[in-house]
C-alpha cells in the first residue's frame, strides 16, 4: 500500500481525537454502553512482542493470562485463567454464571477446533416464556431481563474444562489461583465498572448485588475503590479442587436454583437442568476473503456464517479503494450486512433443533448472486432472506432483543498455539441475580420473544434444552500457506459481527495495523438502520448516505475488540480504545 493511500485511510483516526469538529446527535440510550474518554483513545498504540501475547478487556485479565504463560502454561491455560479473572474484575460482562464460544488452534498438530459453552434453556421452558400471560404480548426487554426466567443454564465452566482436558498443559487447579488470590486481597474498581454500577437501574434491588456494590448508606462503589469478593474466592476454590462438576451438582447448584426461584419474578431453572448440561466440541466454519482463509464459530452462534457472508459478498467490490470515512465504503459494507443479517434472522439457531443450510448460505455462487442485489446509488433499506430448497419448511423472522455486553480474549503462546474466546452473561450484570459472588446470565432473552411471525414458526424460538442464537464471533485468519495471521473477536451484542468484519477489512484491504483497524469508526447494518458510531464521521459522508436512502442511526457503538496480527517479525496486538483493554506481550 502506498503512503498516500495509507494516509487517507488513517484520516479516520483524526475523527476520534477531535470528535467535536464533526457532526453529532443524541444517541438512543443503551444500558450497558459506556464509551471511554477521548484521551484514552489517544493512548492506544499497537503493541509488539516476539513470542507471546494476551489481549483482553482489562489489565487484571491480561496479567492473569500472562502469568500463566510465564509459568509454562499454553494458550489454553492462559485463556482459562483469564476467563476466570473476568468473573471477578469484569462482572458486568461475563463470568462463570454465563457462557461463551472458543476457537483453539494447535500449531504443532495443525488442529483448529471450537468449544460451545452456550447456555441452554431449562426443560420447563416453553416458546411463550417471555409472553405476557394476560394480553399475549411479548414482554418489554427490561421486564424480561429483570426476571428469573431470563436465566439459562451456564455453560462457560464446562467448555473451559472440556478444552483443558483435551489441550491444557498446567494442572486445572493452578489456573484459578490468580483470581482466588485477587478476590481475597481485593482489586481496584475500574472507571467503567463504577459507572455501570451507578447507572444500572436494577442492581440496587438485588439483595446480594446491593451488599457487594453499595455501602450501608447506599453509595455505589467508586473508581479506585478496593473490592473484595470472598464468596467468589470460596466458590472458585471448590471448582479448582473438584472440577466443574461441583458447579453443576451439589450445594452450588442448589444455591443457583434457589436464587433464581427466590427472585420477585421467579424462574424455572431446576437442579436437573444444571446436571444435564454438556459443553460441545464443534467443527469450525471457514471461507475465503481475498488471499486469506477466515475461520469462525458454527451455530448456534451466527458469528461464523454471518461474518463469512458479509466478507463473501464484499469480495465483489473493491473495498481497498474506499476509505472508512467514505460514503461508498460505508454503503457497500452496510448493504452486505443487510443481506447477511436477513439470512441470519431466518436460518440460524441451535442446529440440534433444525436444519441449517450452511453450505448453501456460504456458496460462492450464492454470495455473488446476493452481491448483485446491491446498487451503487441507493440503499435497499431492508433486505429479504434468500430461499433454499433444502429448507424443509418456511420460517418466521426472529425479533430477539439481543442487548449487548460481553468480553473477548485473544491469546498466542510461545509455541504458536492460539485461543480466541468470546464470553458473556448477556446484558450488563446479566439477570442481576448474584449468587456465590458471581452473576447469573440473562441469555434466555437471546431467544425470540415471539414464537411465530406471520403464522410461521421462528427458528430461534424458546424450546427445552435449546441454545439461544448468538452473535459471538471469535475468529482466526490464515494466509495462503495456511499460517496463522490473525486472532480476533469483539464484545458488543448483535453488532459484534460488524465490528469484527470492519477490523478485518481495515487490515486486509486497508493495510492498517491491528490497532488502527480496531480504532476505525464502527459502521454497518443489522438489516434495520444503517448504524454509524456517533461523532466519528464527516457531516458530508452522513448527508450523502441519507441522500442515497440510508436510514441513519448514530449511536455509541461501543465495541470491545481485541486482536493479534502475526507476521515474520512477531506479534502485533491491539485493543479497543472505547474500553479499558490492555495488550501484554513478551
Amino acid at each position: 500500500m502506498s503512503n498516500k493511500k495509507r494516509a487517507i485511510w488513517l484520516q479516520v483516526c483524526f475523527c476520534f481525537l477531535f470528535p467535536g469538529l464533526l457532526s453529532a446527535q443524541t444517541p438512543a440510550p443503551i444500558l450497558d454502553y459506556l464509551p471511554e474518554q477521548a484521551t484514552d483513545i489517544k493512548e492506544k498504540k499497537v503493541v509488539f512482542a516476539k513470542e507471546q501475547m494476551v489481549a483482553s478487556a482489562n489489565r487484571y485479565i491480561s496479567q492473569a493470562g500472562t502469568n500463566i504463560l510465564n509459568q509454562g502454561g499454553n494458550a489454553v491455560d492462559a485463556a482459562i485463567a483469564s476467563a476466570i479473572m473476568i468473573t471477578l474484575v469484569e462482572p458486568q460482562s461475563a463470568g462463570i454464571g454465563g457462557g461463551g464460544f472458543i476457537l483453539y488452534f494447535d500449531k504443532k498438530k495443525h488442529i483448529l477446533t471450537s468449544f460451545d459453552g452456550r447456555e441452554t434453556a431449562p426443560q420447563a421452558a416453553t416458546d411463550t416464556l417471555f409472553m405476557d400471560s394476560l394480553g399475549g404480548r411479548p414482554l418489554s426487554y427490561p421486564d424480561a431481563v429483570n426476571n428469573g426466567r431470563s436465566v439459562g443454564v451456564p455453560g462457560l465452566l464446562k467448555s473451559l474444562e472440556l478444552m483443558h482436558q483435551k489441550y491444557g498443559k498446567l494442572p486445572w487447579q493452578e489456573l484459578f489461583a490468580p483470581t482466588i488470590e485477587l478476590a481475597e486481597r481485593g482489586f481496584e474498581v475500574s472507571s467503567r465498572l463504577s459507572q455501570l454500577v451507578q447507572k444500572d437501574p436494577f442492581l440496587a434491588h438485588s439483595e446480594n448485588a446491593k451488599k457487594y456494590f453499595y455501602s450501608p448508606s447506599g453509595t455505589p462503589i467508586q473508581t479506585g475503590q478496593i473490592l473484595i469478593n470472598i464468596p467468589l474466592a470460596n466458590a472458585l476454590k471448590n471448582i479448582a479442587r473438584s472440577g466443574a462438576q461441583v458447579f453443576y451438582e451439589g450445594q452450588m447448584a442448589k444455591e443457583i436454583v434457589l436464587a433464581v426461584g427466590r427472585h420477585p419474578r421467579p424462574g424455572i431453572l431446576k437442579e436437573d437442568d444444571l446436571k444435564r448440561y454438556q459443553a460441545v466440541e464443534r467443527d469450525v466454519i471457514c471461507g475465503p476473503y481475498r488471499a486469506f482463509k477466515v475461520c469462525g464459530i458454527s451455530p448456534p452462534s451466527s458469528g461464523g456464517i454471518t461474518l463469512l457472508q458479509i466478507l463473501g459478498i464484499l469480495e465483489s467490490f473493491p473495498m481497498a479503494t474506499y476509505t472508512p470515512t467514505s460514503y461508498q465504503g460505508i454503503h457497500y459494507f452496510s448493504e452486505a450486512g443487510r443481506l447477511a443479517y436477513a439470512d441470519r434472522d431466518i436460518y440460524i439457531a441451535d442446529p440440534s433443533f433444525g436444519k441449517i443450510p450452511v453450505k448453501e448460505l456460504l456458496a460462492p455462487s450464492y454470495l455473488a448472486q446476493r452481491a448483485k442485489l446491491i446498487r451503487s446509488d441507493i440503499s435497499m433499506k431492508q433486505a429479504t432472506a434468500g430461499e433454499f430448497v433444502t429448507q424443509q419448511s418456511k420460517l418466521g423472522i426472529d425479533q430477539s432483543a439481543e442487548i449487548p455486553s460481553t468480553s473477548h480474549l485473544s491469546i498466542v503462546d510461545r509455541q504458536g498455539n492460539a485461543v480466541s474466546m468470546t464470553l458473556s452473561v448477556a446484558a450488563a450484570f446479566g439477570s442481576r441475580i448474584m449468587v456465590e459472588g458471581f452473576f447469573l446470565n440473562n441469555e434466555m432473552t437471546d431467544f425470540s420473544f415471539i414464537p411465530e411471525h406471520n403464522g410461521l414458526k421462528v427458528f430461534n424460538r424458546v424450546e427445552p434444552g435449546k441454545r439461544p442464537r448468538s452473535a459471538m464471533a471469535p475468529v482466526m485468519i490464515f494466509d495462503s500457506n495456511d499460517q496463522l495471521k490473525m486472532v480476533i473477536g469483539s464484545a458488543g451484542g448483535p453488532a459484534i459481527i460488524n465490528y469484527v468484519a470492519k477490523t478485518i477489512i481495515g487490515v486486509i484491504d486497508g493495510g492498517l495495523n491491528i490497532q488502527e483497524a480496531i480504532a476505525l469508526p464502527n459502521i454497518g447494518s443489522r438489516n434495520i438502520e444503517t448504524d454509524l458510531e456517533i461523532n466519528t464521521l464527516p457531516l458530508g459522508t452522513i448527508n450523502q448516505l441519507k441522500f442515497m436512502g440510508h436510514p441513519i442511526k448514530e449511536w455509541e457503538m461501543n465495541s470491545g475488540t481485541q486482536g493479534i496480527w502475526i507476521d515474520h517479525r512477531g506479534l502485533w496486538g491491539g485493543v479497543d480504545p472505547r474500553r479499558e483493554g490492555v495488550v501484554m506481550g513478551q
